[in-house]
């Protein structure tokens, strides 16, 4: 065994984790343990994707006259994606396949973190009553960040593989303090498990503020006092035993719901429905595409397809002049520049919708040779769905194609109005740009000139009117109206200017017209304010264009917890 390199035991056991060159050593591993009727582990075959196929015709070779007790094991991580799926399919069809699901649920998340510790662990400490405190704490805290990735991007803008050693390294720090410090430092272990130990994952700068806000309501004197609850309903329990802890949990754990993560119940409604979507639309590709799948579906799909792409050609304007407009162009503002920078944008969108819509008519005419760009089109056409060439020259959306499109001639429409005399309209369609980020920095260039401020020094302040679009006839001296806004998490109470609790089932609810203007830094009054960030899409994520504080009589850490955000879809 230890010439081949694997660990070989009395039981017959041959153990082998791959990677590193490890393929050979596997294979004549396998033809000793199939002569000897051993048992071997290959571990991590993910690790040695091509090396898979040879594998499977390995196993294949050795079922036939191999000892009876000859037995392979086989393990892998998931694969991140369908497209990374490398194990192949014979090797799946002639296993034995088990799975270890993650549990699903508060509860779950919850025993399953306590079950990492024991009653030895719990009386290793001089500090007995703290630790035991902030040990359940750190595991209800370790359960919410784990669970809440269910709720998709309002429970985090990206995916992050927090793991039970993050919370196991995360009380063994505890406990190092704890015994070399008389008082708990609450400030450092914040800092050590929020920032390092699970900070370590996180890349976006809103979900570690999400982080950090979880540890400062879980971790604070008032735990040790018996006035902390770590969700509504649920109060931090006493010193207990290691059962004790367990059945406390059976005992006072209210039933599964988005308030056990400060959420509210909208973010499983949207969660849900997201869900439903994706399986819809995974069902309707399914469905027959050819003649000899389906008689006479082909027929009806060419129909469909050649309709609607008529009918998008008819609707579809001209481009814009860029030539014209710059001619017109009296002073070349902040804002006429980020109207003239949209119409080239537009103009390069609509371009590639006409040329591929146009191709693909000639195409299903017999005109052209269809090509794979074109099946794809028309197949894209079928499912409701934008064509990916189109996205690619396009601005983030989740719309279906009906609705892009109806999106897409309005924005057009805005453009229009706006380069006719490239006046300031009375209130900006903030959601109507490619890069609504421009017009908002024009803004703070429009202000810097006009007051000789210093651009880098300068900040945007919001205030959220009482009015709808329809009561402003023209644009403000100074800044700019803004609509289209929605907030997902909470909702805005006009009656009192603030936030508040979103009304069931409003998973979006619109925003009225905000004021944006520009200020220096120094006079930015941040008291009372949530700072709001803002995206294009409810993905979140990648699409994030500013922050806006918006006034809140609650505590901000509140709406942090509930994923509190502005969307401009």
């Amino acid at each position: 065994g230890k010439k081949l390199g694997y660990t070989f035991n009395h039981r017959n056991l041959h153990n082998i984790s791959l990677g590193q060159g490890q393929e050979v050593v596997a294979e004549q591993a396998l033809d000793l343990a199939a002569k000897e009727g051993h048992w071997v582990i290959l571990q991590n075959i993910h690790l040695v994707a091509k090396w898979l196929s040879c594998l499977e015709k390995k196993l294949e070779q050795l079922s036939q006259g191999s000892q009876r007790d000859f037995r392979v094991f086989i393990s892998a991580e998931p694969a991140p994606c369908p497209e990374s799926h490398s194990i192949p399919q014979g090797i799946l069809e002639n296993a034995i396949k088990v799975t270890s699901e993650a549990p699903t649920g508060m509860h779950a998340n919850l025993h399953k973190a306590l079950d990492n510790f024991s009653q030895d662990t719990l009386e290793m400490c001089s500090q007995e009553k703290e630790f035991r405190s902030l040990l359940f704490a750190l595991c209800y805290f370790h359960a919410v960040l784990v669970e809440r990735r269910r709720f998709g991007p309002q429970g985090w803008n990206r995916p992050y593989p927090f793991s039970t050693g993050d919370l196991t390294i995360s009380a063994s720090v505890l406990h190092n303090y704890l015994e070399a410090s008389s008082k708990v430092p609450y400030d450092d272990l914040r800092y050590l498990v929020g920032e390092i130990m699970y900070g370590g994952h996180i890349t976006d700068d809103w979900d570690r503020r999400l982080c950090r806000t979880y540890l400062e309501e879980f971790i604070r004197p008032e735990m040790l006092e018996g006035e902390l609850c770590l969700a509504p309903g649920f109060p931090l329990p006493g010193s207990m035993d290691y059962n004790g802890y367990h059945q406390y949990i059976d005992d006072a754990l209210p039933p599964e719901s988005p308030y056990l993560y400060g959420l509210h119940p909208n973010a499983e409604i949207g969660f849900l429905t997201q869900r439903s979507e994706r399986l819809l639309r995974t069902v309707l590709e399914l469905q027959p595409r050819d003649s000899s799948a389906a008689p006479g579906a082909e027929g009806t799909r060419e129909e469909m397809v050649q309709a609607l792409l008529e009918e998008m050609l008819e609707k579809l304007t001209e481009e814009f002049n860029m030539a014209e407009l710059v001619a017109k162009l009296e002073e070349r503002t902040p804002y006429a520049m980020v109207a003239l920078q949209e119409c080239e944008r537009m103009n390069a969108l609509t371009a590639e919708i006409r040329r591929s819509l146009a191709q693909l008519e000639l195409g299903l005419k017999g005109e052209l040779t269809m090509t794979s760009d074109m099946e794809a089109l028309q197949s894209s056409l079928f499912l409701n769905t934008v064509p990916e060439s189109w996205v690619k020259r396009s601005y983030p959306s989740t719309a279906s194609l009906g609705s892009w499109f109806a999106d897409l001639l309005a924005r057009i429409s805005e453009l229009e109005a706006w380069t006719r005399d490239f006046s300031l309209p009375s209130t900006l369609w903030l959601g109507g740009f490619f890069n609504p980020q421009s017009i908002l920095t024009a803004v703070m260039q429009t202000t810097a000139r006009k007051n000789r401020w210093p651009l880098d020094r300068m900040t945007l302040q919001c205030e959220v009117t009482k009015k709808s679009r329809e009561d402003f006839a023209s644009a403000p001296r100074e800044g700019a109206y803004v609509h289209g806004l929605f907030l997902e998490g909470a909702r805005w109470d006009a009656q009192s200017g603030t936030l508040a609790d979103a009304r069931l089932q409003e998973l979006s609810p619109a925003m009225p017209v905000v004021f944006i203007r520009a200020l220096p830094d120094s006079r930015q009054d941040t008291r009372g304010l949530y700072p709001c960030p803002l995206y294009k899409t409810r993905h979140r994520g990648t699409t994030y264009v500013w922050t806006f504080n918006l006034k809140t009589k609650e505590n901000p850490s509140k709406w942090v917890l509930a994923g509190v955000a502005l969307l401009l879809q």
